[in-house]
């Protein structure tokens, strides 16, 4: 089959590229060993602008967001059963800590200038404090919702003309998390517009003592991914709404992004990611499985969504559970809380993975994605887009171009590995993707072991 290597831009230290055969071979039968690391870290990059930088997200932020399983339909006995059940099932231990409240916890719908900007109490009778408080006994971190108009998306009131006194109000209650959502008060608007609005908020949160990581939402409009960390953004939209499905032909109702689209539009992307400042493809929609309140799509399968998990993990987005966690099937459970994926997505370097090889006798639909790790490993996914099982492999001294004579390999997501000297063969099924990660072996070589 005939493979096309790509330019790589910015992460990769080494030029790299990955290819696939379709010949009956396989890989020699692994031998079993432990992961070690192999190569000493220099530790993480710095945020792009220390100026305006509030210290936070140096890893994807990971946790739970309410609107797309919920909308505005929320109240705080829903946000304390989320809390205590992502602390019992594994997902607070998982890295997920982040609670986050989205549009309706306010009180009132209209104009700021006709409205104060406060809790419904009939939602939350205990207040957004107390619910910060108890998010923080139970190890986990509270996130809100406003935005730079008058009023929201969904029509409450939102923070125009008060962006210093929201942000003290935000950090009084213990609030971790902002998303603040310019996409209905100013989707037409100016670039200039948009970044002003986007840097009065963040000068706002960055005077408060407490710290607050903030996302700014402007659903992939106005090139946001080219100064949003300047301005102190933490995670940024690279496009509109995701979808429920893995691909639908075109984008539904002319807005909606599925899993795919998302991929194909961050891959351009991948210089503006990094600790601290991350592209955001939008929230995770694993467990949904089309009964979303709230999101255009009929569901995707079982292979699909962990896929999309997968690959978000790759391209370090931030993960941020859409779904209802208390109704979860063990299957969606065992996708969200894989550590070895997690690993990747949260590796201190911060790489986003990028398409370094596409099979151009298959119509682009098998891709190759790969990114450097922190341990000098390289984490790589075979991704097949197609209809049809694929049959792909990778050597690092041919695809690569690394010149190993030996390599570890780990599957991390049947959670085996070998060694090897030739190259790795392995079926991808359609809408499949292989989670690999490879290592150099050196004789006598010295390591470097992390707590």
């Amino acid at each position: 089959m005939y493979f096309q290597r790509l330019p790589l831009v910015g992460f990769l230290t080494t030029a790299l590229g990955l290819s696939w055969n379709t010949s009956s071979s396989s890989a020699s039968s692994p031998t079993i060993t432990s992961p070690t690391p192999n190569e000493c870290p220099t530790g993480p990059a710095l945020p792009t602008n220390p100026h305006l930088s509030n210290g936070l997200a140096l890893t994807p932020p990971m946790g739970w967001s309410s609107w797309n399983q919920f909308g505005d339909q929320i109240d705080e006995i829903l946000i304390r059963d989320t809390i205590q059940t992502m602390a019992s099932n594994g997902l607070k231990d998982a890295g997920y800590v982040f609670v986050n409240l989205d549009d309706g916890w306010q009180r009132y719908k209209g104009n700021r200038s006709a409205n104060p900007l406060e809790a419904d109490p009939v939602k939350f009778p205990s207040g957004i404090k107390a619910l910060a408080d108890f998010a923080h006994a139970h190890g986990f971190k509270l996130g809100i919702y406003s935005g730079p108009g008058q009023s929201t998306c969904a029509g409450y009131t939102g923070s125009e003309g008060h962006e210093d006194e929201d942000a003290a109000m935000f950090a009084s209650w213990g609030i971790d998390h902002l998303k603040y959502d310019s996409c209905c008060s100013h989707e037409h608007a100016p670039k200039s517009e948009v970044q002003k609005i986007v840097l009065k908020m963040s000068k706002a949160l960055l005077a408060q003592s407490h710290p607050i990581v903030y996302h700014a939402c402007h659903c992939g409009w106005a090139d946001i991914w080219e100064w949003a960390a300047d301005e102190g953004a933490n995670q940024w939209r690279i496009g509109q709404d995701i979808s429920d499905e893995f691909n639908y032909p075109g984008n539904r109702e002319k807005y909606y992004f599925d899993v795919l689209d998302m991929l194909d539009r961050g891959n351009e992307l991948v210089k503006y990611s990094g600790p601290g400042h991350w592209n955001d493809y939008d929230m995770l929609i694993v467990g949904l499985n089309g009964n979303s309140s709230q999101l255009v799509g009929t569901g995707a399968s079982n292979i699909e969504y962990r896929t999309h998990f997968s690959m978000w993990a790759m391209v370090a987005s931030p993960l941020l559970i859409g779904s209802d966690v208390r109704t979860l099937d063990t299957y969606s459970l065992q996708t969200l809380t894989n550590k070895e994926v997690i690993e990747v997505s949260q590796d201190p370097l911060g790489n986003a993975a990028e398409t370094v090889g596409v099979g151009e006798e298959a119509g682009g639909d098998l891709q190759v994605y790969a990114k450097e790790m922190l341990d000098g490993s390289y984490a790589v996914a075979l991704l097949n887009r197609g209809s049809f099982t694929a049959e792909m492999s990778i050597s690092p001294r041919r695809d690569l171009t690394m010149p190993w004579d030996q390599y570890r390999l780990r599957d991390l997501w049947k959670h085996k590995e070998g060694t090897y000297d030739v190259p790795y063969t392995t079926e991808v099924m359609p809408h499949e993707a292989k989670v690999l990660r490879l290592w150099q072996v050196q004789a006598n070589a010295s390591m470097c072991f992390f707590q």
